[in-house]
């Protein structure tokens, strides 16, 4: 809990950027509410919240930003402002939401929506579950550590991009198991990166999950903690459920179409 009496007091920083970015001085108080940790899940909150305070922010004044907007300024605070070692496809999710191809280019971001049916959306609810680990861990601090073998660092990487692709390739067919599939692939890629995408609580979490069912299984984020997303049949969520230590909360895969979004407001 902050309270100040300028912008730049502030100790949080992506607030404090927020709030300079959209040319707020003072007269605002901000309350943040989350279902998981704010930080160090791996499944993008840190960008969530940004993305969701610029929007609140600029509704706060008045104005209405597209989706583009909000990501490429939560990427600016992040990246540029905050100087954090990531990626912009977390801000970009967050602000369009859905399901989508991102590519990232020369000329800029290209995200392409893939149409999901109602049967697809809720096989991927019962199927697909997100495991909490218990751990959280700094996404900068495993990114910025350097590999042993950068040269193997880069074929790993490229490896992981065209899962990316072929991921998009399955969701459009609607063949889940094969994205069950890659999801193992995937994580055999990224965990061979840095000693710090792992350890040995995960691998024993990982071991247990693929032992009770699991079909494919992979850590979220840039590693060392957070959540794993696991693929089976819907019977594999329960007997999670009845094995697990309780503080590892599981959760549904959901999907949602709407992205970042104001849901009161005086316009």
């Amino acid at each position: 809990m902050e309270d100040v009496a300028s912008v730049s007091e502030i100790k949080h920083g992506l607030v404090r950027e927020s709030l300079r970015l959209t040319g707020i001085e003072s007269g605002v108080e901000i309350t943040t509410i989350a279902d998981i940790p704010g930080r160090g899940t791996g499944l993008g909150s840190s960008s969530s919240v940004t993305v969701g305070l610029l929007n609140a922010m600029h509704a706060f004044q008045g104005r209405k930003p597209s989706k583009e907007q909000l990501a490429e300024e939560a990427c600016k605070i992040e990246i540029e402002i905050m100087g954090a070692p990531i990626g912009r496809q977390d801000q970009y999710a967050a602000s369009f939401g859905g399901v989508n191809s991102i590519r990232f280019n020369d000329h800029g971001v290209e995200v392409e929506p893939i149409e999901v049916s109602n049967d697809l959306r809720e096989s991927v609810s019962q199927r697909f579950t997100l495991v909490y680990t218990g751990m959280t861990r700094s996404a900068s601090k495993v990114l910025s550590q350097e590999s042993e073998d950068e040269e193997d660092k880069g074929i790993r990487m490229k490896e992981i991009r065209k899962h990316a692709d072929l991921a998009a390739m399955t969701i459009k067919k609607g063949d889940l198991d094969s994205l069950g599939d890659l999801l193992n692939e995937t994580w055999m890629a990224k965990r061979g990166i840095s000693n710090k995408i792992t350890n040995p609580s995960i691998d024993d979490l990982h071991q247990r999950i693929m032992s009770f069912g699991g079909k494919g299984a992979k850590l979220l984020g840039a590693g060392n903690g957070g959540f794993i997303l696991v693929y089976g049949e819907k019977e594999l969520r329960e007997k999670m459920e009845n094995s697990f230590d309780k503080k590892l909360r599981m959760f549904p895969l959901e999907i949602d179409f709407m992205g970042s979004r104001i849901i009161h407001g005086d316009s």
